[in-house]
């Protein structure tokens, strides 16, 4: 039966993080230091940096 519980609320909690995702990353990363973290990071990312960045910024990658 506990197992049952513990199953129960996993799945809702996957549910509601899958639901919320963007407001959740949002409200993270109000945060100054997270969000200088998370860009960081991100522009380790060879992928982010040559295909994401150009095409947000409008520049074409030589």
């Amino acid at each position: 039966m506990r197992m049952l519980i513990w199953l129960a609320l996993l799945i809702v909690g996957a549910v509601m993080i899958n639901r919320y995702k963007y407001k959740i990353l949002n409200g993270i990363l109000t945060v100054d230091v997270l969000r200088k973290v998370a860009v960081s990071w991100s522009m380790r990312v060879p992928y982010v940096r040559e295909k994401i960045l150009p095409s947000i910024l409008g520049r074409s990658t030589l």
